[in-house]
């Protein structure tokens, strides 16, 4: 296993024990995250978003797989099974395939990708079936979560304000 592979594994296993230190450390200080529902931070917000969500989500079980890397980029496959908080509903093998970038020994690049229509026919039911597939749904949870991110850093000094 490469140093590439081990900061996949180590950010992974930190998620599954809710080790924030160790997750903030895995993200160089330039990093971007990206996903369906967190689209383009950077910085410290990456590391913020993880301690955000992982520590709203008490019943998070988080399982990894196809951990590849090399000097530059890497990828895993990984699996969160958690009750949605919003609803009381359970999502279930939500399969998110993430892409890094590495610099510096610390991820610069991290890409989730997933099946939004997927996650929101579990997390929302009804709603979810009904407006899950729209873009303006997605435009919708994008800033929701955006109005979230700011109010978490700023309630916790480790990121500054």
């Amino acid at each position: 296993m490469n140093q590439n592979e081990q900061l996949i594994h180590t950010l992974y296993t930190a998620i599954q024990n809710k080790e924030f230190e160790v997750v903030k450390s895995c993200y160089h200080e330039n990093a971007t995250f990206s996903d369906n529902i967190f689209p383009n931070l950077s910085g410290k917000e990456p590391a913020a978003m993880w301690h955000m969500m992982i520590g709203s989500t008490p019943t998070l079980e988080l399982s990894y797989d196809s951990v590849k890397a090399d000097e530059f980029g890497g990828g895993a496959r990984w699996i969160g099974n958690y009750t949605f908080s919003e609803t009381g509903r359970s999502v279930r093998n939500n399969i998110i395939h993430a892409s890094f970038e590495f610099k510096d020994g610390k991820i610069i690049r991290h890409e989730d990708s997933f099946d939004l229509y997927r996650w929101s026919r579990m997390a929302l039911g009804p709603t979810g079936w009904l407006l899950g597939w729209t873009p303006l749904f997605k435009k919708s949870l994008q800033k929701q979560a955006a109005g979230l991110l700011p109010k978490f850093i700023h309630d916790h000094p480790e990121y500054g304000s």
